[in-house]
């Protein structure tokens, strides 16, 4: 095994690692949004990044009457 392949291996188990704690705490992938918003909706404008943020922080914690998850 090349160090190269080596680098890529460890780059993507660290990709996956990330994008499975974000999701354990309510934060999807912001690119993986775009990139479905562009594929499936690509009349609507994407969030931005923090509008993004606060959608799902919102959503997690039941903001506006949405339900959520609280653990208190």
């Amino acid at each position: 095994m090349g160090a190269e392949n080596l680098r890529e291996r460890w780059a993507t188990l660290t990709r996956c690692v990330c994008d499975g704690a974000r999701l354990m705490v309510g934060q999807g992938n912001y690119d993986t949004y775009v990139a479905h918003i562009r594929k499936t909706h690509p009349d609507q404008q994407p969030m931005t990044a923090t509008e993004f943020f606060r959608e799902r922080q919102n959503a997690r914690f039941g903001v506006g009457g949405r339900g959520g998850f609280r653990c208190c």
